[in-house]
């Protein structure tokens, strides 16, 4: 595949250096001869003489400061990935999810310009411009959404504003980057959603009528145009100020996407399909059965399922134009880099709920 020379960047620090996104990108940038500092509230699991790791947590100032010391370039990928929305956010999980990706965003992004840092990006997410409707090749004109699905798209929507509105500021150049689902070696959200449903024996079949599609985001092709974003923030550059959506260029039904993968690991895709306003309504029913006799929660909720109903998927022309971006990886090129990791990630899945049953 073709590699960026990252060298320019300088000292580069990645937030969430030891989660899904984080991680790849540490290594990424550790081939390509970068002196890193990864930060997060577990240690990273590298190690190389260029990698500086900070424990520490994004809400607290001197954490922050400590991980900012001596940096030319931060890539934010750290956030609390609360799905909940709707009458399930209660304060405590607002407070939290606030804290986290705004709070900790400003905290970040203010102490950048305190040590002279130069290149701020965001880790934002293409949910930022959905709101319940059909979105095909959107781009980034679309205005911000102002139905939020989950306290994750509530949160991301007034962080990224913040960023954009910072470009420039005291000398730190700033942009965001719109990832689809993002999946790939080191998943922990995708797949790992889908195998739970698959091992609870609640897959039974298909939600939808099969034409929706949505984009997925494969973890390298995330990177290489985060990357791309950060070689073209400078006084100079095109994309300070600005938001860019990054995928995998392949819209694609959520459910041929995820056949390979469930099939590879052993299990079947459902043939059967059902209506998405039938499931929507059965899970709008389990909810308020939660909420009134706090059964289980749904394994999905209701708006969720707008995800699998609905077209939803973006145009890259604009990071194409901008930073010369084209994905790395095909979406068969990364299934087959990527399928021995999730056929790891079910069977330690299984065999976890094996071990909970047995000490219950």
């Amino acid at each position: 595949m073709i590699a960026v020379d990252t060298r320019d960047l300088g000292t580069v620090l990645v937030t969430g250096g030891s989660g899904f996104v984080g991680g790849n990108f540490v290594k990424t940038l550790l081939d390509n001869g970068n002196k890193v500092k990864s930060f997060d509230l577990v240690p990273s699991k590298l190690q190389h003489e260029n990698l500086e790791t900070i424990e520490g947590n994004i809400c607290n100032i001197d954490d922050v400061r400590k991980a900012c010391e001596g940096v030319d370039t931060i890539f934010h990928t750290a956030a609390i990935i609360d799905l909940k929305g709707g009458r399930a956010v209660t304060k405590e999980y607002r407070n939290r999810s606030y804290a986290i990706n705004v709070d900790g965003t400003k905290n970040l992004l203010r102490t950048a310009q305190d040590v002279g840092a130069s290149r701020f990006i965001y880790t934002a997410s293409n949910s930022v411009v959905i709101g319940g409707k059909h979105i095909e090749n959107g781009d980034e004109t679309l205005s911000y959404t102002d139905r939020f699905n989950d306290l994750y798209t509530e949160t991301k929507v007034v962080a990224e504003q913040h960023v954009l509105a910072s470009n420039g500021e005291r000398g730190v150049y700033t942009c965001s980057i719109r990832p689809s689902g993002i999946w790939g070696p080191g998943d922990q959200t995708m797949f790992m959603l889908m195998f739970e449903q698959v091992l609870s024996g609640l897959l039974k079949a298909r939600v939808g009528s099969g034409k929706a599609l949505l984009d997925n985001t494969y973890v390298h092709n995330l990177i290489h145009g985060q990357i791309l974003a950060a070689k073209n923030l400078s006084a100079s550059g095109v994309a300070g100020g600005q938001a860019y959506f990054i995928n995998d260029g392949e819209p694609v039904n959520m459910f041929t996407f995820s056949k390979p993968v469930v099939e590879a690991v052993g299990e079947k895709m459902p043939s059967f399909w059902v209506p998405s306003g039938l499931v929507k309504f059965a899970m709008t029913v389990w909810q308020e059965l939660h909420f009134k006799f706090n059964l289980p929660e749904p394994p999905m909720p209701p708006l969720g399922i707008e995800r699998v109903a609905l077209h939803n998927y973006f145009s890259i022309d604009k990071a194409r134009r901008d930073l010369g971006y084209e994905p790395l990886y095909s979406t068969q090129q990364g299934l087959e880099e990527c399928i021995p990791f999730y056929q790891r990630l079910f069977e330690d899945m299984k065999l976890q709920r094996l071990e909970s049953k047995a000490a219950g």
